[in-house]
């Protein structure tokens, strides 16, 4: 099965040896993103509700230069640092997708992330 690459300048580039998303036979790998601003390189980490807006629109990105949207994701995978930050990330990641369209998703708790950020979510979707 052939595999074709995904890169965009409009989400930050890989920070090690993988892809920002990969397609094959009509799914799309996005990668973790964390809330590396794609311009800058800083990240926006002043509090989670921040960080996890340039997250959602760091996949948001990807997922456009592959041709498709938020309502085209079936899974999502969040890792936390704090589960207590858990009710302030779901409603940012909840307003990225319309109503009845949320993916399957998971949410674990972690020791740590790249960068020491707050939060990383990986998303696949489908054409």
């Amino acid at each position: 099965m052939a595999k074709e690459i995904i890169k965009t300048d409009k989400a930050p580039a890989p920070i090690g040896p993988y892809n920002q998303a990969v397609r094959s036979g009509g799914m799309l790998f996005v990668s973790g993103q964390i809330a590396l601003h794609p311009e800058t390189g800083t990240l926006e980490c002043d509090d989670i509700r921040t960080e996890t807006q340039r997250v959602m629109k760091n996949i948001e990105a990807v997922l456009k230069r592959a041709g498709m949207s938020m309502d085209q994701v079936l899974k999502c995978s969040i890792f936390l640092k704090d589960m207590n930050q858990f009710p302030q990330v779901n409603e940012v990641y909840g307003s990225f997708f319309s109503e009845g369209m949320e993916p399957a998703r998971e949410t674990v708790e972690v020791a740590r992330l790249p960068k020491d950020v707050n939060v990383e979510i990986s998303v696949i979707a489908a054409e």
